[in-house]
């Protein structure tokens, strides 16, 4: 049986791949990683897609006074990794009705492709108070721009 392609991007949302090593922390008396571990490598997936399809770091957000918190997880378990395993996490992003912004991650073994675990995570946009806020004119703009590069 062959195994799946590795996680094709949504249409109109360009990807970015982060490879990530399982460390030895990450796994557990069953010698996989442990469930939780997957919304971290959610958030460095987010964080480097932002890094390289906006050219913008979650620091030089929150400097300008815009956050995202995470307001909704989902996520799928299709298979386990173990200590050392090299993954392939693939992120795309866009704008989820006026104020949220959604980011959809597949993680899969990087040399099999095989499944790991998939879904996605969406966040509001907030000022330092919390007060939900529209994305800004400049953020819209980069996310356009981020959509038409391959």
């Amino acid at each position: 049986m062959q195994p799946p392609p590795p996680h094709k991007p949504v249409p109109g949302k360009p990807a970015d791949l982060l490879n990530l090593r399982v460390r030895y922390s990450e796994t557990d008396q069953m010698g996989t990683f442990y469930n939780s571990r997957a919304l971290e490598w959610f958030e460095c997936g987010r964080t480097e897609w932002m890094r390289h399809r906006l050219g913008l770091s979650y620091a030089a957000l929150e400097a300008q006074g815009v956050y995202l918190p995470l307001v909704e997880a989902h996520l799928e378990f299709r298979g386990g990794a173990r200590y050392d395993d090299l993954l392939a996490v693939s992120t795309s992003a866009g704008l989820a009705g006026r104020a949220r912004l959604r980011f959809d991650v597949q993680i899969n073994h990087q040399s099999t492709g095989n499944p790991v675990v998939r879904g996605y995570t969406i966040h509001a946009f907030t000022d330092a108070a919390r007060k939900p806020i529209r994305p800004p004119d400049w953020f819209a703009d980069r996310m356009t721009k981020a959509a038409k590069s391959p």
